[in-house]
């Protein structure tokens, strides 16, 4: 009976394990073998040699430097930042009762929202003209400070305003999640703490969080993926060419090379591709180690 029940778990999965065959595995295979192919070409399938040439190439390129240095500011500030936020907005959404709908309604208006719009939008906020500016430098004249580019100025005024997009747009899902996982803590807990007299940061420090932990952990490697994987927050606030505005990211990286004006070099995006997926894979191992000791399950 054991045996038969195993067979038709097996077939059960069998659709799903094609799938990601299919659509996962043969396309990870196949741009990992693209990556040795020197100066390959799509239209005559073509390759003038099988080496570690590409991945020099991409290693030294000062465009790709440029993007892994974007990407890592982005991942460090924008994942800790926008998790410790939403930790924070959950805890207060899941102590109201009056409106407590209309406001998760409301802070999970950025997740549906058009990426590109609300680029538009910030670039209107951010904006410094000859002749006007955006409520952001409108806002920094009222402290007496000088109107700021955002867009087209200075490094760090651009990474900011790109971090600051991420965020809010990657905390509405966050804030959901948390939200659904505080539910899910028993009011004992904090009942028997307050007959202890534990003080509410007490309470968050000891009971909250080491509850919610693996829903946190989950957030935080979710989180890093999502990060490296960023372009198309880039490319909402400042346009398809990246590189000439300094704010390029890996993936951004690999659409260029994949798509250039000159035919497309896939060599380069294929082994460009597969140092992201190996960056993003020992950062991901890592996460797991650190959460089997720090996460309560």
């Amino acid at each position: 009976m054991i045996q038969k029940n195993n067979y038709k778990a097996y077939l059960y999965l069998l659709p799903a394990f094609l799938f990601l065959c299919v659509f996962m595995l043969y396309p990870l295979v196949d741009v990992f073998i693209y990556s040795f192919e020197e100066n390959f070409l799509f239209v005559s399938q073509e390759y003038t040699g099988i080496g570690f040439y590409n991945y020099k190439y991409v290693l030294t390129d000062p465009y790709f430097l440029s993007a892994v240095k974007n990407t890592l500011l982005l991942v460090i500030i924008t994942v800790p930042i926008s998790t410790i936020i939403a930790i924070l907005i959950a805890v207060g959404l899941n102590s109201i009762k009056p409106l407590k709908k209309l406001f998760e309604t409301i802070f999970f208006l950025p997740y549906v929202t058009n990426t590109l719009a609300v680029g538009l939008v910030f670039m209107v906020i951010f904006d410094k003209t000859v002749y006007t500016n955006g409520i952001a430098n409108i806002i920094l004249g009222l402290f007496g400070v000088s109107p700021i580019d955002f867009i087209d100025g200075p490094y760090a005024a651009k990474l900011f305003v790109l971090s600051f997009y991420v965020i809010w747009n990657v905390m509405p899902f966050k804030i959901i999640v948390l939200v659904g996982a505080l539910q899910s803590v028993k009011k004992e807990y904090y009942d028997a703490a307050k007959i202890d007299s534990a003080s509410r940061f007490r309470m968050f420090r000891k009971i909250t969080v080491p509850l919610i932990s693996p829903m946190i952990s989950y957030l935080v490697i979710t989180g890093f993926i999502g990060a490296f994987k960023e372009y198309n927050n880039a490319v909402a606030l400042f346009g398809t060419d990246l590189d000439s505005k300094g704010m390029n990211t890996i993936v951004g990286y690999v659409y260029n090379m994949l798509y250039s004006e000159t035919g497309g070099s896939p060599s380069y995006a294929s082994a460009a591709a597969i140092i992201l997926f190996l960056i993003v894979l020992t950062i991901t191992c890592i996460n797991l180690l650190v959460s089997k000791k720090k996460v309560h399950y």
